[in-house]
């Protein structure tokens, strides 16, 4: 008995290989992390050195004297906090929209036969080769046309716009990777097929949607050129905009501009960890019994 259980023992230790694949692995894994960090870092480090200090030639990686104060001096200097909503607001419209349009494309395009179908299909993914930049005349015209410069609804339309095509496309597939005997089963229960859809595909597709309004939010989060052509009224300016009132014309003031920056990476974070446990339990609610 003894000798079996040594046995089993010898299968389950590592052998030496597999340790120091191990250890590369993680070694690997932790240089990528820090690599990622850095910019972080630096961007933290300089938003609590002086402006003395930041123009000093002989600058340091650490501040010498730390200037907590900065993170506070933001808020007086730009209406940061009125930035942040007009943000809040674009991204959030911009995703709203890209998602509520997208789920029943996307559905059409995976499930229903009709005329057309692949030809609306390559305008999806010919759509995604056109940057905004592109089109900025023309998406400029067309916002005066309906009088909608200078407002953050034509920031909505034009970010949703710009990210539909890769939300339909996201969702599509992912809707394609479920077994269409779910909704039958489903529509023999008594549900109708948007029934079908709402109650059993929609769930099971929790992944994908996630994924595409993470996707949609960050885009129209960093947006930076449509909403700096657009937008001339400094109270609707959006983040990416509003912080760049720290760009002097003969001096960056680089420790408020770091400082607002990091504060506008938090709203992205934090959306991202909101949504996670929603993405994970979506993973492991995929599968059917049977």
């Amino acid at each position: 008995m003894r000798k079996s259980k040594e046995k089993i023992y010898i299968k389950k230790a590592s052998t030496p290989k597999e340790k120091t694949l191990r250890v590369l692995l993680y070694v690997t894994v932790l240089l990528l992390v820090l690599v990622t960090l850095y910019p972080y870092f630096v961007m933290f480090t300089t938003a609590l050195k002086s402006r003395a200090e930041i123009y000093s030639m002989k600058g340091t990686l650490l501040p010498i004297e730390w200037e907590w104060e900065n993170f506070t001096n933001i808020w007086k200097l730009a209406p940061l906090a009125r930035y942040f909503m007009n943000s809040i607001v674009v991204s959030g419209g911009a995703t709203a929209i890209a998602i509520i349009c997208g789920i029943p494309a996307a559905y059409a395009l995976s499930r229903m036969k009709f005329r057309g179908k692949k030809f609306f299909l390559g305008l999806v993914i010919v759509s995604q080769m056109f940057a905004p930049v592109v089109l900025l005349v023309g998406i400029y015209k067309i916002m005066s046309m309906f009088h909608l410069t200078d407002t953050l609804l034509a920031l909505v339309f034009i970010n949703a716009a710009f990210n539909q095509a890769f939300a339909i496309w996201l969702l599509r597939g992912t809707f394609m990777s479920i077994s269409p005997e779910m909704e039958q089963a489903a529509t023999i229960d008594g549900c109708n097929q948007v029934q079908a859809m709402i109650k059993v595909l929609l769930p099971v597709a929790a992944p994908g949607i996630v994924t595409a309004l993470i996707f949609v939010f960050i885009n129209a989060w960093n947006e930076y050129t449509v909403a700096l052509t657009l937008i001339s009224s400094d109270i609707l300016k959006p983040l990416t905009v509003g912080i760049t009132v720290f760009n002097g014309y003969n001096m960056i003031e680089w420790q408020y501009l770091f400082a607002s920056s990091l504060f506008a990476t938090i709203p992205v974070v934090a959306l991202f960890i909101c949504i996670e446990k929603h993405l994970v339990g979506g993973l492991t609610s995929g599968g059917v019994k049977g």
